[in-house]
């Protein structure tokens, strides 16, 4: 995977999906379904419309204000790694891979979703909300 860095400024990471042979909207798709929020990114002279596109775009604003450092920003990357590289395009109707439908393994789904968990238990986004008790008031049995 190709990185472009932003400045130190703003840490804004582009990863460039083309030599995996993913899009964009495959990528943050597959890592949404996991718990990853990030974005999918044009690039420069990306051959793919906006809404495709061939990167990711990744900050670091929302994981350092949780508290986060260099060993959670490293396990992030990792469980990123681990999504894209297990993930496969799915066959269009054509008979070519689609750039939106995807396939990935439920293990490694499952893998990704216990590793996000794992951090966020040690950096909740709201301490101070009793979560036990809105799941069990707002959330179906």
């Amino acid at each position: 995977i190709k990185v472009h860095t932003g400045t130190t400024e703003n840490h804004i990471v582009q990863l460039d999906l083309r030599p995996l042979k993913l899009t964009g909207f495959q990528s943050e798709a597959a890592l949404r379904q996991c718990g990853v929020t990030l974005n999918r990114n044009a690039l420069p002279f990306d051959t793919e419309p906006p809404l495709i596109a061939s990167g990711l775009r990744l900050g670091s604003a929302a994981v350092s204000t949780l508290g986060m450092g260099p060993t959670e920003m490293a396990e992030i990357a990792s469980i990123i790694a681990l999504v894209l590289q297990n993930l496969t395009p799915s066959l269009a109707k054509s008979g070519q891979p689609s750039k939106r439908e995807f396939q990935i393994a439920a293990s490694v789904q499952a893998e990704a979703v216990q590793r996000v968990r794992s951090l966020l238990d040690r950096f909740p986004v709201y301490p101070t909300l009793d979560l036990p008790l809105l799941e069990q008031r707002y959330l179906p049995s």
